[in-house]
């Protein structure tokens, strides 16, 4: 199964508020599907957007489980009739990326013994490599952008709106800290995007 099949999975298993086949409709319409999670850093590559939201969907799922477990019987897993509002911040927090990255090419040496040119460092031969660019179409912003992407099609609670809009965890915003002492779902989605970004899709963390 990709990661298109496993994230369309989810969102359908999990999402069933009014709007939401709207908005996956929406989403099947864009390159969500194909598009990177970054330029350079983690997920850049095809697909890349749509694992990052699903690794975000698996920790937080998991964190809510350790972090409510008492609540839910001990080890038992988390209810799923509780796990809309999970489902949707994490599945859903980077839909702005949507339509924001484009594939460029540049010249780069690939240093081999079958270089037709040298250096100091050996033989090489140039050639064109794709890497990706930022072409922002709706200049609103990160989490604001989504916010608003979604409620086009389905309404947020206003504690899924704010774990959205604050999930960058920018402190130099002073609204930040204040959403997080208000909204324990901003928060844990703040640290799922971590946990999924640094943890499950650092190249360096893996070798």
């Amino acid at each position: 199964m990709n990661y298109k099949e496993q994230y369309v999975e989810a969102y359908r298993k999990y999402i069933r508020r009014d709007g939401a086949a709207s908005l996956l409709s929406w989403l099947m319409t864009t390159d969500f599907f194909e598009a990177p999670a970054s330029t350079k850093y983690h997920g850049n590559f095809p697909g890349g957007l749509a694992l990052h939201s699903l690794n975000v969907f698996e920790r937080m799922r998991n964190n809510c489980v350790y972090e409510f477990g008492a609540e839910c019987g001990g080890a038992e897993p988390f209810p799923e009739e509780d796990l809309e509002p999970i489902a949707i911040v994490a599945l859903l927090h980077d839909i702005c990326k949507a339509e924001f990255y484009k594939q460029d090419f540049r010249n780069q040496k690939i240093y081999s013994e079958h270089g037709t040119q040298f250096d100091k460092r050996g033989a090489y031969s140039w050639e064109s490599i794709p890497f990706y660019t930022v072409e922002e179409k709706f200049p609103l912003g990160h989490g604001e952008k989504s916010v608003f992407l979604i409620n086009e099609h389905m309404r947020l609670t206003r504690d899924e709106a704010l774990a959205i809009r604050f999930h960058m965890g920018d402190f130099t915003d002073r609204n930040t800290g204040k959403a997080y002492e208000m909204c324990s779902l901003a928060l844990q989605l703040h640290i799922a995007d971590l946990q999924a970004t640094y943890l499950d899709e650092n190249d360096r963390r893996r070798r």
